[in-house]
């Protein structure tokens, strides 16, 4: 089997909540490429309760450190699109990912729901970073 463990570094995105009858956009941490070549968001959620609920994956790019930059990623710079990893309401406790391929340094990941009315939404993200240029990466703590 091989070493997945030392050749990768796990960044918090978003910290997992529970969003209830609330539809204020989950804007995720901004989470610096510097050193990797390449970068997969893992977002899991739990329940999604509200049947009218929905929701929509942006991932932003830019070069900027706060993101003042911040333009969604193209296309072409994603493995995956955003709609494909969006839920609907009905896709309690499943796992959904998005990759980055882009130049970008920096990336902010953010889920907005629409319609969060009558229950909650359940759900956290990390960025997984591969292909370092100077491995191993043996830091278990970010």
């Amino acid at each position: 089997m091989y070493d997945l463990h030392d050749n990768i570094k796990v960044a918090r995105s978003i910290s997992p909540l529970t969003q209830t009858n609330d539809s204020t956009a989950i804007v995720g941490q901004i989470v610096d490429h510097q050193g990797y070549d390449s970068a997969e968001y893992i977002i899991p959620y739990g329940a999604i309760t509200d049947a009218n609920v929905t929701l929509v994956t942006l991932l932003e790019e830019g070069d900027d450190a706060a993101l003042a930059d911040a333009a969604a990623v193209a296309d072409a710079d994603l493995l995956g699109t955003e709609v494909g990893a969006t839920p609907l309401f009905t896709d309690d406790n499943k796992t959904f990912k998005l990759g980055y391929k882009g130049t970008k340094r920096y990336t902010r990941l953010t889920i907005t729901p629409a319609s969060n009315d009558a229950g909650a939404i359940s759900v956290g993200a990390v960025c997984a970073l591969g292909h370092p240029r100077l491995a191993p990466q043996s830091t278990q703590k970010t």
